[in-house]
C-alpha cells in the first residue's frame, strides 16, 4: 500500500490489516512483534520514510505533496518521523541528497 499506491487511505493501517487478514489487530501486532522484533506501526513508518526518500530522489514533488501522498498530517510530522528514522530532517535530506 505504501510503495504501490498513490491513493491516501481513508482508514488507518491497523483497520486495513485486520480486515484483510480477518484477525484482531492486537493479536496480529503481538505475533508480528514477536517475529520481527518491531511493532507493525514502526515497520509501516520505516516503509513510509523509505518511500519519502524515493519521492525526494525523483524531485518531482515538494515536501507538502510528499507528506500528503504518504498520509502525514503535516510536513512537520513527516520531518519529525524522518529525523527519528534517518537522523536528518526531511528538508535537509531533500536539499542535500
Amino acid at each position: 500500500m505504501i510503495h504501490y499506491s498513490d491513493k491516501v487511505p481513508k482508514t488507518n493501517y491497523s483497520d486495513i490489516i485486520s480486515k484483510k487478514l480477518n484477525y484482531d489487530y492486537t493479536y496480529l501486532s503481538n505475533i508480528f512483534s514477536d517475529v520481527k522484533g518491531i511493532t507493525i506501526q514502526h515497520f509501516i513508518i520505516k516503509h513510509k520514510i523509505e518511500k519519502a526518500k524515493e519521492l525526494m530522489l525523483y524531485d518531482e514533488l515538494n515536501l507538502t505533496e510528499i507528506a500528503y501522498r504518504l498520509n502525514y498530517s503535516s510536513v512537520a510530522h513527516l520531518s519529525n518521523q524522518f529525523k527519528k528514522v534517518i537522523g536528518l530532517y526531511s528538508s535537509f535530506y531533500k536539499k542535500n541528497r
